[in-house]
């Protein structure tokens, strides 16, 4: 390691922050490829006493790395947290699985007993699970009370191997007299659909002390709805749960409105974006007059409710003392609806409880039978299961490739081909919460030019300053990116070629045009190039052509200065 790498890890330690048996390296950009790289943080973990929580997020960790450290831990007996979120930004998927191993058997060694594992945004697919199995299993995750995996790309493989070690933990710790008290789990953006929500339905049953279950954005229809309903009504204590953004139908709907019937404590319901229908919102009508005492939010946003039915699920909260915010925006109430609706609110005195009807969908131009839809639905997702018994394990492997595929009965799709033909903040913010799936739908990403200029579009309307803008932007740009370079056809360095050439900083064979490059360009590139989707040879060929003197950057050079000081860092050393 280069002696200007050890002085900036120096300076990096000099600001670590140590917290109650905290020791923090959060957000400090550190690249550590090798035991060199790590020895200044090696031996400040050893002299640590009583060291109970690392945080180790927002940095890179080759495997050398993460074994040297490890062994620094083999002795911390008394560490409870570990906050180990995106740390593998840039690194191969392949080196995340021995990386992991390493770190878990430390902590077993140590004899640790951990109370928080966060392993989120690592996208380390279901090889990085295995790479935690041993550790789940083991004596030093008995005592575990949160367990946050969000946006690890675990998959259904992934999700089966996750539920049998949560389920071998829960055993081994009861037979010893002290079972698994998981309280918080946290596995959204995962790609686990139905098979791996009813493999983890079936550990949650067993476990049965969850606080919290957040699940969105995974892909899980009517059959992994239901299974999840059933698990949840044995987690007596269940205060949150969040299932935004997958696809529960009349049925799942439903089945949930049974489930929370058995349930007295929980504060919070996310089921927006869910496509609950008016029947399912009406069952859980139903179940809010007398059941769920002290809900504080309920977020049944965009899921097709129509006017009566949204009017029942307002009435039904009328004796919720607690409750803080309905959400029903984007559901398909009309004008006239969205009016009795606040009307209705506003007779009960809870006029400001009710959120935004900005996106309502208006109402349905036809009157359609929703239980002819449902059935649809349904025998659509039979039919799929029984074809994917009947091909077995190949037929998950391609549900891993296609791991961006759209649900079935997606609500209707707002105008998408607008933002990208004339992007503007507004366009984008309209699009709603699913804006990130429906760009990503949107966008061909077999076709490089389209993709690179979808980027550009996209990035165009970033705000650094607006943080509900900037998020807006950043998911939609990794929805889009990751299913690019996750599609196996892709041409990620034909895309990389386009989008120089549209920066222009590379000149064209063919008719392409560099664009105005704004601020956001370079920022969102930025932002790209850090996560886990995309490749480290293409980085390289960034860094090269970043490195050179370009008048078409001269107007970012802010921006321009930051992208090039990340490509440094995160392209390999010769």
């Amino acid at each position: 390691m280069a002696s200007d790498d050890v002085a900036n890890l120096a300076d990096s330690l000099a600001k670590t922050q140590v917290n109650e048996g905290e020791l923090s390296y959060k957000g400090q950009g550190l690249k550590l490829d090798n035991a060199q790289s790590v020895e200044e943080m090696v031996k400040e973990i050893e002299e640590f006493g009583g060291l109970r929580a690392l945080r180790l997020e927002g940095n890179t960790i080759g495997v050398e790395a993460a074994q040297t450290i490890a062994k620094a831990l083999e002795k911390k007996s008394d560490l409870q947290c570990c906050h180990w979120s995106d740390m593998f930004t840039g690194r191969l998927r392949a080196e995340i699985p021995p990386a992991l191993v390493s770190l878990g058997d430390a902590l077993i060694m140590a004899g640790a007993r951990l109370k928080v594992l966060d392993l989120s945004d690592n996208a380390f697919g279901p090889d990085g699970v295995k790479g935690i199995e041993k550790l789940l299993k083991s004596a030093a995750c008995h005592s575990l009370q949160e367990l946050r995996l969000n946006n690890c790309g675990m998959g259904i493989g992934g999700g089966k191997i996750l539920a049998a070690a949560l389920t071998v933990c829960h055993k081994e710790s009861s037979a010893l007299g002290a079972p698994l008290q998981l309280k918080v789990f946290i596995a959204g953006r995962n790609r686990l659909e139905n098979d791996g929500a009813t493999a983890l339905a079936q550990a949650f049953q067993l476990i049965g002390s969850l606080e919290e279950v957040h699940m969105p954005q995974n892909g899980i229809n009517y059959p992994g709805v239901t299974a999840l309903a059933t698990a949840m009504q044995h987690n007596p204590q269940l205060r949150v749960l969040n299932l935004n953004d997958n696809t529960f139908t009349k049925k799942g709907a439903i089945a949930m409105a049974e489930a929370l019937k058995h349930l007295r404590n929980v504060q919070v319901i996310n089921f927006g974006d869910c496509l609950v229908r008016s029947e399912g919102a009406s069952a859980i009508a139903e179940t809010l007059k007398e059941g769920l005492p002290i809900l504080k939010e309920l977020n049944l946003s965009f899921g097709e409710i129509t006017e009566e039915a949204a009017l029942e699920v307002a009435r039904s909260v009328q004796h919720k003392d607690q409750l803080e915010k309905l959400d029903l925006n984007g559901n398909s109430l009309g004008e006239e609806g969205c009016d009795n609706l606040r009307e209705v609110m506003e007779s009960m005195n809870m006029g400001d409880k009710l959120g935004s009807l900005s996106d309502d969908e208006g109402e349905p131009e036809e009157d359609e039978d929703e239980d002819d839809e449902d059935d649809d639905d349904d025998e659509d997702v039979e039919e799929e299961e029984e074809e994917e018994e009947e091909e077995g394990e190949g037929e998950e492997e391609k549900s891993e490739l296609n791991q961006f595929s759209t649900p079935p009965s997606a609500p209707r799709t707002p105008d998408v081909s607008s933002f990208l033909s004339f992007p503007s903040p507004d366009k984008l913010l309209r699009l709603g919460e699913r804006r990130s799936s429906l760009i990503q739908q949107q966008v061909d990403v077999l076709d490089v030019t389209k993709t690179a200029e979808a980027f550009l579009k996209i990035s165009s309307v970033y705000k650094e300053d607006d943080e509900e803008v900037k998020s807006a932007v950043l998911e939609s740009i990794d929805a889009v990116l990751s299913k690019a370079f996750f599609t196996p056809t892709f041409q990620g360095l034909s895309f990389v070629s386009s989008l120089l050439v549209m920066l222009g900083l590379l000149k064209s064979e063919d008719k392409l045009k560099p664009v105005k490059v704004v601020p956001g360009h370079l920022q969102c590139l930025e932002h790209a190039v850090k996560q886990s989707y995309f490749p480290r040879e293409h980085i390289t060929v960034l860094n090269a052509f970043m490195t050179r003197q370009n008048k078409s950057l001269e107007v970012c050079s802010s921006a321009r200065d930051r992208l090039k000081f990340t490509l440094q860092k995160l392209t390999p050393e010769s």
